[in-house]
C-alpha cells in the first residue's frame, strides 16, 4: 500500500493551531448553524448528480460512504466498514460492514446498497461526477460504456461483506470518501420522489429544504459512532456572496464561515475575530480551463503565450492578498508526487508574444471567458488579467455565470475557457488521471486534453507497484503538464474558514476546509443556538 507520508507532514504543518474544544468535554444539544459558501444555492438533493463542492458540504451530514478523511492525521479512515484485507498484490480489498449501520428508515446496511451505488454511479447516461473515482474498480468503465450491467470488481460474499477489486495498486480510501460516492439505500433509492426527502447513513437525517434558503438536518439517533452526532440540529445556509457570509457572521447568526481574500484580511487584523481563524492548505488548484475545440487553445504555444501574459504573483498578491500559494503546475504543495525545484511560468510578455506569432496569431485573437463573481477565483480576477492579456494581443469577453451553474456549463463543453477551483489530490495518481485522454470531461478531464505520452506515463505509474518509481513517473508526468499548459496555472488554495468561540471540534480538513465531520462538532452554552 503506498505511502501518503509527504502529504501527512504537509497537513500537519499547514494545519498547525489551537482550538478551543481540546480543553472542554463535549456538550449535547444545540443547533449547528453552517454556510455553504461556494453559490446561492444547492444543485440537488441526490448527491451523486453535483460536481459541486456546495453540495459536498450537506452530503457529508446525511450520507455515509466506504471511507471518510481522517484530516487530522491526513489519511482516510474507514467510515461505514468495520475492516478490511488487502490481497497480496494490492488490488482487491474485503471489506465487513459495521452491523450497525442504518439508515435513516432503520434498515441495515447491506452489501447489496454498496453494490447498486457504484453501479449506479457508472451509468454512463447519467454523466455523475463520482463516476472518476468508481472507474478504477474492474469492470466498472463497461457499465459506463453500457458494454455490461454489472461492475465486474465488485463480489457479493454475504449481506455484510464484499469484494472490491481495482484496476491498479492503489489505496481506494483516497477516492471513495466524498459525498459524491455516497451509498444509497438500494430499494428505496429507486422509488418514486426519495430524493423529495432523501435517507442516508449520516449522523443527521433530512428534515427540509428551502431553496436558496437552508437545508435542515436533525439528529440521527441511531448512528453507528455512540453517543454522536452531539447535536440536535444543523442547519446549512448557502451564502455565495462573501459580504453576506461576513454580516451574518458579525451578527452571529452563523456558526463558521469561509473568509474571502478581503474578509482574510480584515478579520486578521481585529483583535476579536483574528482568535477564530483555522488556516489549512488545500488540495485544490485554481485555473483556467481551455477548451481545444476553440481554435487557438487548441495550440499549445497559445496555451503557454496566456501563461506567460499573466503576471500570477501580482494578482495573488494585490487581489488574492497572499491567501493562496503561487501554482507551478497540476499538483499542489502537499501532494507527494509535487517537484519542489519546479519553478512556475514567469511572467513574460515578450515570450508570450513571441510564442503567439509561432502560432500564427501575430494580431492576437479574441476569446470568451466564463466565471462566477467568486472574488478569490472568478470575475474579479478575470478582469486583472484582461489589460495584462490585452499587452500581447489578447482579448476577452467576460461571460459571467452563477456559481451553481459552473459545473454544468464546464461538464456540458458550453465554454471558451473556464475559470474554477479544482480538486487536485489527495491521490497524486487520482488527480493527474483527471488528464488521460480515457478520462471524459463529465469526470473531470474538463479540457479534454489528450496526450500519448502523458497516458503512458500514467498507465505506467498506474501499474507500478514500487513506491518510489511510481512517484517519480508522476512527477515526470506532473511535468508534463506543466509544458502542455491546457489550463493557465494560477494558484494553490490557502482556505480560511473563521469561526465562533461557541464551536468546537473543527478538522483541520485539506481536502476542502468546508466540508467537515458534523457528527465530531458541537456547541457551548454560549450559543445563540445552544438549545
Amino acid at each position: 500500500m503506498l505511502k501518503k507520508l509527504a502529504f501527512t507532514t504537509a497537513l500537519t504543518v499547514a494545519a498547525a493551531f489551537t482550538l478551543q474544544a481540546q480543553a472542554q468535554e463535549p456538550r449535547r444539544g444545540g443547533t449547528i448553524r453552517f454556510t455553504a459558501p461556494y453559490g446561492a444555492s444547492f444543485v440537488s438533493n441526490d448527491s451523486h448528480v453535483s460536481n459541486q463542492i456546495q453540495d459536498e458540504i450537506y452530503g457529508y451530514a446525511l450520507h455515509g460512504m466506504l471511507y471518510k478523511w481522517d484530516a487530522k492525521n491526513g489519511k482516510p479512515v474507514l467510515d461505514i466498514a468495520e475492516s478490511v484485507q488487502v490481497s497480496a498484490d494490492g488490488k482487491t480489498y474485503t471489506y465487513k460492514l459495521r452491523d450497525n449501520a442504518l439508515f435513516h428508515n432503520g434498515r441495515k446496511l447491506t452489501s447489496d446498497d454498496v453494490i447498486w451505488s457504484y453501479t449506479r454511479i457508472m451509468d454512463g447516461s447519467k454523466n455523475y461526477p463520482g463516476a472518476r473515482y468508481v472507474a478504477r474498480i474492474v469492470g466498472a468503465t463497461d457499465v459506463q460504456k453500457g458494454q455490461a450491467k454489472e461492475i465486474s470488481g465488485l463480489k457479493k460474499i454475504d449481506e455484510s461483506s464484499f469484494s472490491m477489486t481495482l484496476t491498479d495498486k492503489a489505496d481506494p480510501g483516497y477516492f471513495l470518501f466524498q459525498a459524491q460516492t455516497a451509498i444509497l439505500p438500494a430499494k428505496e433509492a429507486q422509488a418514486a420522489g426519495f430524493f423529495d426527502k432523501p435517507i442516508g447513513l449520516g449522523p443527521f437525517k433530512f428534515v427540509e429544504h428551502v431553496p436558496g434558503s437552508r437545508m435542515a438536518f436533525e439528529r440521527w439517533d441511531k448512528y453507528y459512532l455512540a453517543g454522536k452526532p452531539y447535536a440536535d440540529k444543523l442547519v446549512i445556509s448557502p451564502m455565495g456572496e462573501a459580504a453576506a457570509r461576513d454580516v451574518a457572521f458579525r451578527n452571529k447568526e452563523v456558526d463558521v464561515s469561509i473568509l474571502g481574500s478581503t474578509q482574510y484580511v480584515a478579520y486578521k487584523a481585529d483583535p476579536n475575530l483574528s482568535k477564530g481563524i483555522l488556516e489549512v492548505a488545500e488540495v485544490f488548484t485554481r485555473n483556467m480551463g481551455m477548451n481545444p475545440t476553440f481554435k487557438p487553445f487548441s495550440d499549445k504555444r497559445v496555451r503557454q503565450a496566456i501563461n506567460y501574459a499573466i503576471d500570477s504573483e501580482l494578482i495573488i498578491k494585490r487581489l488574492v492578498r497572499d491567501k493562496a500559494y503561487r501554482a507551478v503546475s497540476w499538483l499542489p504543495l502537499s501532494s507527494p508526487a509535487f517537484d519542489k525545484d519546479a519553478k512556475p511560468y514567469a511572467f513574460d510578455p515578450e515570450k508570450a508574444k513571441k510564442l503567439l506569432v509561432e502560432a500564427g496569431y501575430p494580431d492576437g485573437f479574441e476569446f470568451e471567458w466564463t466565471a462566477t463573481p467568486n472574488e478569490s477565483w472568478g470575475v474579479p480576477i478575470v478582469e486583472a488579467t484582461i489589460p495584462m492579456l490585452a499587452k500581447v494581443g489578447i482579448k476577452v469577453k467576460v461571460k459571467p455565470v452563477e456559481t451553481s451553474a459552473l459545473g454544468g456549463v464546464v461538464v456540458g463543453g458550453d465554454f471558451q475557457a473556464y475559470i474554477w477551483s479544482n480538486t487536485s489530490g489527495p491521490d497524486s495518481l487520482t488527480a493527474l488521471k483527471c488528464f488521460h485522454s480515457s478520462t471524459p470531461r463529465s469526470s473531470c478531464n474538463y479540457t479534454t486534453f489528450k496526450n500519448p505520452a502523458y497516458d503512458k506515463l500514467i498507465d505506467d505509474a498506474s501499474n507500478e507497484a514500487d513506491a518510489a518509481k511510481q512517484l517519480d513517473l508522476l512527477k515526470k508526468a506532473n511535468a508534463m503538464l506543466q509544458d502542455e499548459a491546457p489550463v493557465w496555472f494560477f494558484n494553490y488554495n490557502k482556505a480560511v474558514l473563521a469561526y465562533q468561540p461557541w464551536l468546537h471540534g473543527l478538522q483541520p480538513n485539506a481536502t476542502e476546509l468546508a466540508l467537515q465531520r458534523y457528527e465530531e462538532l458541537w456547541v457551548d452554552s454560549t450559543s445563540p443556538a445552544a438549545k
